[in-house]
């Protein structure tokens, strides 16, 4: 009896204590009114939906800072990132919809924020709003082309941003190829790697590591927020009061949020996500039409497939997940590469003298996923020492997929070989390492749940 009083009132002096640490976190976040004088708004659905602003503010950035991120340029004082973020009304799952910067959206009449000028209703791109009338005029638009209500709003610059990062000790990133952007200075070599905030900036702002240009990014933006929802949930930051003020409050000393966002949400989101993993969040961009749409004094802008996105957010209205249901708990097995295994066609030979050791090989590398011919065959002259992968230059991405698969293999290109890559077992073969590529986008909504995007 003794031990359990003395347990319980550790227990809830704990509570008090922690109670008091977060008390108070909303006393330093610049506060903005978005909603203000708002009419006609959509019909409030179940859960929360808060709208994720990133902006190209840069002012309180040290000249050190600018250069080493290549942050130099002038901002434009508009809107860099849109996501729409809905929160479960059992508050288990988050949905995270990235909205291209460059939509086509047709802006609400609106007097101009900056010039005092009125004007009716046009076309613009959606990153245009933010100029034009701030953060309220973003809700309305957003709003309008989504019909979804807006709960709350938070706005994070580049400062903010970085801020976050460091605060929470960086977050793990893996990338499957090099990625090199010479605009941003990202410079990743293919592998794992632990970015700090400024590293993390230059990961979400890359643009031109592939022809996928905004679209590639927004991927990346949402891989990101994966492995920081991993972070948070895995470090310990939400079950300890003390770390979990000090993050809250770096991060909320240098964000805007509308005047509902306080201590009590935020406790709240804490709560919630003690019980999440990566796989209770779930990805998604908005479907897209037209990539490269026309539009007469604005240029080439994105027109998303109208009745798609309107099942989209009709889901998110009705508070459904947008990601199928997981066939199997968990982050898949295996090293991540950068050809599917099932694409890459193998011609297994035994380049030893050990009976059945074709078999074995082609056998373990059908397992893994690998299109084998299932008729091993038996190599020519002296046995080899080294596992060899002959392959034509033409498919040099898959032969550094299927090398994975077989540790300390040695790549030999060979003019011609066409697309059947050939492994030569060599004595040196112990086993087949497991690879996977990277999980695709499934489901009605292409959506991708966090546990396939984190490090396996």
């Amino acid at each position: 009896m003794r031990m359990a009083t003395t347990l319980s009132v550790l227990v809830l002096g704990a509570g008090g204590i922690g109670h008091a640490l977060v008390t108070g976190l909303d006393t330093g976040i610049d506060r903005v009114d978005p909603f203000k004088d708002m009419k006609n708004r959509p019909q409030g659905g179940h859960g929360m939906n808060l709208l994720l602003v990133g902006t190209d503010g840069r002012d309180s950035l040290t000249k050190q800072q600018r250069k080493a991120y290549r942050l130099g340029g002038a901002p434009c004082h508009c809107t860099d990132t849109v996501m729409l973020v809905h929160i479960s009304e059992d508050r288990e799952r988050a949905s995270v919809v990235s909205l291209p910067r460059d939509s086509y959206a047709e802006m609400p009449a609106h007097v101009d924020a900056t010039t005092g000028r009125r004007h009716e209703a046009h076309p613009v791109k959606l990153n245009a709003a933010y100029a034009e009338g701030g953060p309220g005029l973003t809700v309305r638009t957003v709003e309008n082309m989504t019909g979804v209500k807006i709960d709350h709003y938070l706005e994070v610059d580049f400062t903010s941003f970085m801020k976050t990062v460091d605060a929470v000790g960086g977050v793990d990133i893996c990338t499957v190829r090099p990625m090199k952007d010479k605009y941003t200075g990202l410079d990743l070599a293919a592998g794992p790697h632990h970015l700090n905030g400024g590293q993390a900036l230059q990961y979400v702002r890359a643009r031109h590591v592939d022809g996928a240009a905004d679209l590639g990014r927004m991927e990346r933006q949402q891989r990101f927020l994966a492995a920081l929802i991993d972070r948070v949930t895995s470090g310990g930051v939400l079950l300890n009061p003390v770390r979990f003020r000090q993050v809250s409050t770096t991060m909320l000393g240098s964000v805007r949020a509308d005047r509902g966002f306080g201590t009590d949400q935020l406790l709240g989101l804490a709560r919630a996500m003690r019980g999440f993993d990566p796989a209770s969040s779930e990805f998604v961009s908005v479907p897209l039409g037209d990539v490269s749409f026309p539009v007469k004094g604005i240029g080439s802008t994105v027109k998303w497939d109208a009745p798609k996105a309107q099942r989209l957010f009709q889901a998110l209205r009705d508070d459904r997940p947008l990601a199928p249901p997981a066939k199997a708990k968990g982050t898949p097995g295996g090293t991540v590469v950068d050809v599917a295994p099932k694409t890459i066609r193998v011609q297994v030979y035994n380049g030893t003298r050990t009976d059945g050791l074709g078999r074995r090989v082609d056998n373990a590398l059908r397992a893994t996923g690998f299109d084998t011919t299932r008729a091993p065959r038996t190599g020519e002259g002296p046995e080899v020492r080294r596992t060899l992968v002959e392959y034509d230059p033409r498919w040099d991405r898959s032969a550094k997929s299927l090398a994975a698969a077989l540790p300390g293999a040695e790549l030999r290109p060979v003019k011609g070989r066409g697309r059947t890559l050939r492994v030569v077992a060599g004595l040196d073969y112990r086993s087949v390492k497991p690879v996977r590529a990277e999980e695709q986008p499934t489901g009605a909504f292409e959506a991708v749940t966090g546990d396939r995007v984190v490090c396996p």
